[in-house]
């Protein structure tokens, strides 16, 4: 009996450790707003001084950590400033619409607060597109790019833009046109995340009203 003791206490460790970098990871989720949960495990890690895969919490578990962040520390305010951030998706799509937009990322999935990011993905085989259409219209950008890994299994550098608007927060990624209909390999799992065009997210923002 006592050979079974060590396994029992590591794995018992290991869920502390789990719940411990998840809980931190959502911290650095809900202040910098950008949904990117690998970045946010990577820091949490690092600050805790976790290195074994063993101990990462994976993105359900993250999810959840963050959920539990923002019903302890935001409480009534998220929900209002969830449908704001929502709101201001929609009129981005509906600016953006010559490059057919789908909302992702916290904002969709509900665990947005006022500081999050409204990302968007944008397509065009032409690379270079949105960024002239940006200039264009003077509006100051912050440029960058990203991994992303396609449903076809490619993995190319996606370019990336972040503005401010209103107040809010923006990050753009441009994506060729073959990635409308799947959406890329995201977040920790490497699986699909959710998406919704204009008319999905439209529809969201009807059936949440309805039960205001």
């Amino acid at each position: 009996m006592a050979s079974e003791l060590p396994p029992r206490r590591h794995a018992a460790g290991a869920r502390g450790r789990r719940e411990q970098v998840a809980v931190a990871a959502a911290r650095l989720l809900s202040e910098r707003g950008d949904g990117d949960f690998a970045g946010a495990r990577r820091k949490a890690a690092q600050r805790l001084g976790i290195e074994d895969p063993r101990d990462l919490p994976d993105q359900d578990e993250i999810e959840a950590a963050l959920r539990q962040h923002q019903r302890l520390f935001r409480g009534e305010r998220q929900p209002n400033a969830l449908r704001s951030l929502r709101e201001a998706a929609l009129e981005a799509m509906r600016f953006f619409a010559l490059f057919e937009p789908r909302l992702v990322g916290s904002v969709l999935d509900g665990t947005a607060d006022a500081g999050a990011a409204v990302c968007l993905q944008l397509h065009s085989d032409d690379s270079a597109a949105l960024q002239r259409f940006l200039v264009e219209r003077r509006i100051p950008i912050d440029e960058r790019s990203r991994r992303v890994a396609l449903a076809s299994g490619a993995v190319i550098e996606a370019p990336e833009y972040r503005f401010s608007a209103d107040g809010v927060e923006f990050l753009l990624t441009v994506l060729p046109l073959s990635a409308q209909r799947t959406a890329p390999r995201d977040g920790l799992d490497g699986k699909p995340r959710p998406r919704a065009n204009g008319s999905e997210l439209q529809r969201l923002l009807t059936e949440v009203s309805s039960f205001d």
